[in-house]
Order: C-alpha cells, then sequence, then structure tokens
C-alpha cells in the first residue's frame, strides 16, 4: 500500500503512542486501514491535550484550535497539518459527520479536571463519548449502515477506555488525578490520601474490580451480536481480544492497580487467526 506523507504520518504516529489500535488497523482494507488510521491519530491529538499543557486554560485553547480546525475543514478551508490532511480524506470518502468529531473533542474537556465522576454512569458517558465513539466512527467506514455492527463497535471501544482508566490508576494517582467513580471510593472506603502515596487497599482493588468486570459484561455485549454483524466489519471489533488480554491481566493481580504488569506486546499471529476466524 502506498502512503501519501500525511498518511504516513499518521501511521507512524498511533503506532509509537497507540500502538495496540495500530495493531488492530493492520487487519483493515487498505482504504479504510486510511481512515482508521487518520482517526486514531485525531484521537490522539485531543487525548494528549491533559499531558501537555500546564494549565487547564491552555487545554481549553488548544480544544478550541481543533474545534475550528474540524470547522475549516467542512467549510473546505483545512489548515495545514497531516492529521488535518487525512482526517480530511477519510471525511470525504466515508462521509464522516462533523457532530460526532466535535463530540470526541467536547468530551475531552473532562480531561482538564483532576476530580473523579461523580458516579459510574459518570464515567462510563465519558467513555462512552471519548473511545466508544472513536470505534462507532472507524466502524462506519466499514459498515456504514450498519446499526449492529456500529453498536459493537460502541460496546468495545467503551469497554476499551474502562479498562485503561483501571489499567491507569497508579499513573493518575502520582499526579494527583482520579477516575474511579466518587461513589465508589465513598462505597469501598477507598481513602485518597493512601491512594495518592500509591498504596494499595482492599476497597481499591473492589473499585478497580467493578470497573474491570464492567468492561467485560460490555465486551460480552458486542459480542452477543457476532451473527448480525458482516464477517468484514468484523476486522473492527478487534480490540475486544486485546481488552480481554487486559481484563485477565487485572484479574490475575488480585485487581491491584499498582501491580498489574506493563503492557505485554500482543500476540500478533494469535490476532491474525482471531481476524481470519471471524472473531473479536
Amino acid at each position: 500500500m502506498s502512503l501519501t506523507t500525511s498518511e504516513q504520518y499518521c501511521l507512524d504516529e498511533v503506532r509509537r503512542h497507540d500502538h495496540d489500535r495500530y495493531l488492530t488497523a493492520l487487519f483493515l482494507p487498505p482504504p479504510r486501514r486510511a481512515a482508521a488510521l487518520a482517526l486514531y491519530a485525531f484521537n490522539l491529538e485531543i487525548a494528549r491535550t491533559r499531558e501537555i499543557v500546564s494549565e487547564p486554560l491552555l487545554g481549553q485553547i488548544r480544544l478550541q484550535w481543533w474545534r475550528e480546525t474540524i470547522e475549516g475543514l467542512y467549510a473546505g478551508n483545512p489548515r495545514e497539518h497531516p492529521v488535518v490532511d487525512a482526517l480530511g480524506a477519510a471525511i470525504r470518502i466515508h462521509g464522516l459527520p462533523r457532530e460526532r468529531l466535535d463530540g470526541l473533542i467536547d468530551a475531552r474537556e473532562a480531561d482538564l479536571d483532576d476530580g473523579p465522576p461523580p458516579d459510574f454512569e459518570t464515567l462510563e458517558a465519558y467513555a462512552v463519548e471519548t473511545s466508544g465513539e472513536l470505534s462507532a466512527l472507524v466502524m462506519q467506514t466499514l459498515d456504514r449502515s450498519g446499526e449492529v455492527s456500529i453498536a459493537a463497535a460502541r460496546q468495545v471501544g467503551t469497554a476499551w477506555a474502562i479498562i485503561g482508566l483501571a489499567r491507569a490508576v497508579g499513573f493518575h494517582a502520582q499526579t494527583q488525578r482520579l477516575y474511579i467513580p466518587e461513589e465508589l471510593l465513598s462505597e469501598y472506603e477507598v481513602e485518597r490520601r493512601r491512594l495518592f502515596d500509591l498504596k494499595p487497599s482492599a476497597g481499591l482493588n473492589r473499585a478497580v474490580e467493578t470497573m474491570a468486570e464492567r468492561a467485560a459484561c460490555l465486551l460480552a455485549d458486542a459480542r452477543s451480536s457476532l451473527p448480525d454483524i458482516p464477517k468484514p466489519a468484523r476486522r473492527g471489533l478487534l480490540l475486544a481480544s486485546l481488552a480481554d488480554r487486559h481484563i485477565a491481566a487485572i484479574r490475575k493481580v488480585g485487581f491491584d492497580p499498582f501491580a498489574i504488569p506493563a503492557a505485554q506486546a500482543p500476540p500478533v499471529l494469535r490476532l491474525g487467526w482471531t481476524a481470519c476466524r471471524g472473531k473479536y
């Protein structure tokens, strides 16, 4: 597959910073692969906002820049940026709706707040609006009118985000950030000071267990739709297979977020076999 300069940039960025999604994209047909990588690279640009700004106001400015950039794309006035160029091609070819891209940006405003979501419903809404909608957009490039396929992709993406937040509890605690819902912190009597000191506790483990098991339920729901999803479109759901590995690793350490091992490189051959069998 011959790539444009912009497509190569997106591929390199996703391979470097979002390797799991990069691997799943490799199993997509080339035209769809380019669109998926453009969407993933766009997601990286907005998802990293909290990590690269020194204060919330600067984060708001960065997100506004991307809002105006998306507006320009749909108005026919694209800004010069490799991700913008590749994303513009994906929008033209696959008819991606602007409101869905705007929604991804708006959802990232939550990252600028260090406080935890009040309840699990809010946490899951954040997961849906970020990773869930991203996966749904990728699925739209594979099965544009497939409501079942898109719904399953949204469930897989939502599960992926919840798992990622569970795995990142220790990382976030180092900067006194929390994504564990307030209601779980209260229910399981998790002491914030102890958490921010990176000390494990039974209550913390139970909160992480709640998150991991909810993700597992979402994956099970997505798999229940397999018979109704065209086999080629199922390749857009391969992230579910990688999500299983992360859930297994969390369970193995008794849901202790400070004991979760660093992610190992996914078994590409196994992922390929899963794709060939039409599974996810």
